[in-house]
Formats: C-alpha cells, structure tokens, sequence
C-alpha cells in the first residue's frame, strides 16, 4: 500500500482530535504539529478572542513557519448583523432569554449545592448517609439535563422560525468557512470567551465540516467542542464557586467533561468536591488538563502521548500518562467552565485578573 504523504492519512485511519493544556505558559502546539507530521496550511479559530480576534501573531509563530488562515468568525458575524438587522435583532432576543434561564438555572443549583454540602458534611455511618448523598447529586443532575432541554427547545424554535443558515448573509460565509476548513491540514481552536465561541460555532453550523478534519483544541476551544460545556471555580473572585452546565457542545470530544486550568481552578485536594463533580457527570469522564497537558480522541490517535488528570467517583485524581504508548482511553463505564453576554452576560470561565487573556486567549470564560 502506498505511504500517506506528510501531514496526510490513510482511508480508515481514525481523524486526529486532540485536547492540549492552557497554551500561555508552556505552549505545545507547535510540538503536536510537529509529531502530528502536519505540513499543509492550518485553519484556526480565534472568535473567543472577541474583538482581538485577529491578534494572532503568537499563534502563528507557535506553528513553526506553517501557512495559517484565520476563519475570523467573530468578525464575519459583526459583517453579518450589519448586512440582516432583523436576524441581529431576533438572535438578540434569543440571547436575552437564555439569559433569563441560566438565572433560574442558578437559582436552582444554589439550592441543591446547599443541600449536598450539610448532607455530605453530616456525620454518621455510610449506609445511612450514602444513599442521601447519591439522591442530592442526582437532584443536580436532573437540574442540569433540565436546563439543557430548555436549551434546546429555544435554539430549535429560534432555528425553525429563522433558519440562519438559509439567509443569504449567513449562507455566503458558511459556505466559504466550510471550503475553508475543508481545505485545512488540521484546524486549530484557541480559548478565550468560551459562549462567544461556542455561539459562533452553532450559528454557522460547522459541526459537521469540523468533524471531518483533524482538530487541535484548548482551554475554551475544547470546552466548546465537548458534549457539554461545564462552567467551573472554585475561587472566584468574588461569591461562591459552584459548577455549572452551560450549553451543549459540539459533541467532537464525546464523552468528555474538559477542566482547563484545573490546578488553580478546582480544589483538586478536597475529594468530596472531586467526587461530586466526578459522579454528578458520569457516566462522561472529568478530564482535568493543566500546563503541558494533553489528550487524544479517539484511543489510537497518532502524536505525543497522553498526560492529564482524571477525576474519579473515589475523590481521588488519577494521573494518567507519563509514558509511551496509546493514547488514554476515555471509557462510558468509567465513574468519574461563559456565558455569552448571551451575548451579554457572563461567560468567561473567569481565569485569575493577573492573566487577563493569556498566551493564545486562555481566558476561557469571564464576566
């Protein structure tokens, strides 16, 4: 059989997706590419930036000399509002109602994560306070798949009665992007704002195109591009920390809960707080990825390999990696960060005011 080029695969080879720790202090992309044997031209998406979407000359000097396009889906959307107000308008109302219902929302989880915390905290022998604790992280659950469908149901209203694909000013960009990233060696996904991002994302509906390309994602970008987007801290700068579902992702990185910053983030030591974000997940797999970190999907994906931090049903956190071989398999089975403004409110999973945007826009999510 004929060789693959560089940068190329064979039909049936699995399409490389891979997760990398926050890019600002240790940056490894141009590493991945490297071992990825990508030598074509990369497709990246910066729209988490915002309005510094095109201020990526970090970026491309990471890539090693690579020909880099910036898809610039921030700016195409500011394009787009200009050229069809009325869109503008509705997807504007739109974003004011899922405001309206992440407030509820929170009301909600404010409840049961005070419920959970005396439960846990009550002393007595573990039959009696296992189950207890079981059906509080279970009323956690229900909450969230309740706030997603809630979701959904707008965004599928707001997508029948408006169809923002079919409009003229959005169906000329979506088509150039999917040739685009169509054309791409790999597509590069950067964090910053993680609901602008995931919202630009869903509007040109470029799942699909996407999921045919190999991917390199971090902080917000693969919060984006996992099942569900989990907004986390549990040292906020101000208020109580709690965990909370935002939105459906992508769906790329299934069976994946991404925790960027984990080490300054989560109180990785408490293992009751580990072990109900672990079990309130599960069955997808909490993945805790700090600097130098990465992950590869699916098990069998070519590169470096794997090194992160898995947060189990136990309270412990496993390392994983640290060794040659296949890449970390993330199992259904195992037991065990923001908002858009929306386009208004909060939605940065609020990094520490010291690092701002960070190396690559590592300021996953803020307010």
């Amino acid at each position: 059989m004929k060789s693959p080029g560089p940068g190329r695969r064979n039909a049936g080879d699995p399409i490389p997706r891979i997760v990398l720790g926050p890019q600002r202090l240790l940056p490894t992309l141009g590493r991945e590419l490297d071992a990825l044997d990508i030598t074509g031209e990369l497709a990246c998406i910066t729209a988490g930036w915002q309005e510094r979407e095109s201020e990526d000359d970090e970026l491309r000097k990471a890539c090693g000399g690579l020909s880099v396009r910036n898809l610039q889906l921030y700016e195409r959307w500011e394009a787009i509002q200009r050229e069809d107000p009325e869109l503008a308008s509705a997807h504007r109302a739109r974003q004011d109602d899922l405001r309206r219902l992440r407030d509820l929302y929170r009301l909600r989880l404010d409840g049961y994560k005070k419920v959970l915390e005396q439960v846990t905290m009550t002393a007595g022998p573990a039959w009696l306070i296992e189950p207890e604790r079981e059906a509080a992280i279970d009323a956690v659950r229900r909450a969230d798949a309740h706030h997603l469908a809630r979701i959904r149901r707008i965004r599928s209203e707001f997508e029948t009665q408006w169809m923002p694909t079919e409009r003229p000013a959005v169906a000329r960009h979506r088509e150039e992007l999917i040739g685009l990233i169509g054309d791409a060696s790999a597509v590069l996904v950067a964090g910053g704002h993680v609901a602008v991002l995931l919202n630009r994302l869903q509007l040109f509906g470029l799942d699909s195109a996407l999921a045919g390309r190999p991917i390199i994602a971090w902080s917000a970008g693969a919060m984006a591009l996992s099942d569900r987007v989990v907004l986390f801290h549990d040292h906020p700068p101000q208020g109580d920390g709690r965990a909370e579902v935002f939105e459906e992702g992508l769906g790329l990185f299934e069976g994946l809960v991404v925790l960027p910053d984990a080490r300054h983030r989560l109180r990785l030591s408490s293992a009751m707080r580990v072990s109900s974000l672990a079990r309130r997940f599960a069955p997808a797999t909490c993945i805790a990825l700090d600097e130098g970190d990465r992950i590869g999907w699916p098990d069998g994906t070519p590169g470096r390999p794997a090194h992160c931090k898995r947060l189990l049903a136990t309270g412990q956190v496993e390392a994983v990696g640290g060794r040659e071989g296949p890449n970390f398999p993330v199992s259904p089975s195992l037991e065990g960060g923001v908002t858009e403004d929306v386009e208004g409110g909060a939605a940065h999973s609020a990094d520490r005011p010291d690092r701002a945007r960070g190396y690559f826009g590592d300021r996953e999510v803020q307010s």
